[in-house]
């Protein structure tokens, strides 16, 4: 028999979503037993085909909350761990029926509030989330334009549509402690470039690489071979971080490919501590990325800062490639990399990353230099 909480009992709530297109959400435990489950009459409703009809129960016994397996299929499971019987769970702790993740948390006052055990709990939760980020391939590519008063492309940015997946940087982190850095890159390039179809064929797509991908460079060439496949026409330019550029015979490898794949190369962070010049004349690339670190504050920095940075400007440019400003934020920046000699810049001045239905309007070509 369910029985409704009176409104001074300790509140519970769960945090999660119920499908990876589902915002993120709370939801409250208001009963005991709370059911689970994909029936409609349930507690909570999940209509995913992984979860068991009456998969799960939650019960609040004073103030604790415990749950309990009603004999699912695919599993209940606390903090990663599959559970056999009735379960304590904590503030904080990550609840799991199937493939569907939440947070549990007391809403009172005198909820505890854990810092590191939260920390551990938010690495722990982007573990379990990431075999559904590969499987579902649940990516959200974003698109950053390459100088907006010109916009002769956009960097495409991974993001994620599942809660605890928020950003790049926990996705990779996850993806360190499986040894998966190389899948997840070639999954953020390739749902990039079926994003992009969105837009004008005629834009530059800027795609990173990870540097774990340089270790075996055959996967990288049929991820690459992959892109063309999905996008013939469309002009491609593959960013390597430059301190992989240093890899002389392997960059040879890859230019070679990509010429005959018809891609270009971008070396990206420039500037951002191991740079080396003897490769922009080994290997050159078509863009050096110059680093926020160099150009950022240029319009401020000093006389002996700005003659460096403008030298290695006017060094590229007589190279034959075309130099890009990274992380212009500033409309004084941005003045200031235009009297250098920057070919085009990158930056929130320009626009931050957004879904590629933001840049569906007709774009007005106007000189990078010149404002609109």
């Amino acid at each position: 028999m369910t029985s409704h909480l009176p409104r001074d009992s300790t509140s519970w709530k769960l945090t999660g979503q119920l499908s990876c297109e589902d915002r993120v959400r709370e939801f409250e435990v208001d009963s005991s037993p709370f059911s689970i489950g994909r029936r409609a009459e349930m507690s909570l409703t999940i209509s995913s085909p992984t979860i068991s009809n009456h998969h799960a129960e939650l019960l609040i016994e004073g103030e604790r909350l415990l749950v309990r397996d009603c004999g699912s299929t695919n599993g209940t499971f606390v903090n990663g761990a599959r559970m056999r019987s009735s379960c304590v769970i904590d503030h904080g702790d990550l609840v799991q029926f199937a493939q569907i993740v939440f947070r549990a948390s007391q809403h009172e006052a005198s909820a505890p509030q854990p810092t590191l055990q939260n920390d551990f709990s938010d690495q722990a939760l982007a573990l379990i989330q990431f075999d559904r980020l590969i499987t579902d391939r649940a990516v959200l590519p974003h698109f950053q334009p390459i100088d907006d008063r010109t916009t002769i492309g956009y960097e495409v940015l991974g993001r994620s549509k599942l809660y605890g997946l928020s950003n790049p940087q926990i996705m990779f982190m996850a993806a360190a402690v499986l040894n998966a850095e190389s899948e997840l890159s070639r999954l953020f390039r390739v749902e990039g470039i079926r994003s992009g179809q969105l837009l004008s064929n005629d834009r530059l797509l800027f795609v990173n690489t990870h540097p774990a991908e340089i270790v075996d460079i055959g996967l990288l060439h049929s991820s690459l071979r992959e892109l063309r496949e999905i996008s013939p026409d469309r002009p491609i330019v593959l960013e390597i971080h430059e301190a992989t550029a240093t890899q002389t015979q392997v960059m040879h490898e890859l230019r070679a490919l990509l010429n005959d794949l018809d891609i270009q190369l971008a070396y990206d962070d420039f500037g951002a501590g191991q740079a080396r010049l003897v490769e922009l004349v080994d290997v050159p690339p078509d863009y050096l990325k110059f680093d926020m670190q160099l150009v950022q504050g240029l319009a401020d920095a000093s006389s002996e800062r700005r003659k460096m940075v403008e030298r290695l400007v006017q060094m590229t440019c007589d190279l034959g490639i075309k130099p890009l400003a990274e992380g212009i934020e500033t409309e004084a920046d941005h003045q200031v990399c235009c009297q250098m000699g920057f070919a085009h810049a990158q930056g929130f001045l320009y626009g931050k990353p957004v879904p590629p239905r933001h840049f569906l309007q007709p774009l007005k070509p106007v000189d990078f230099c010149k404002p609109g």
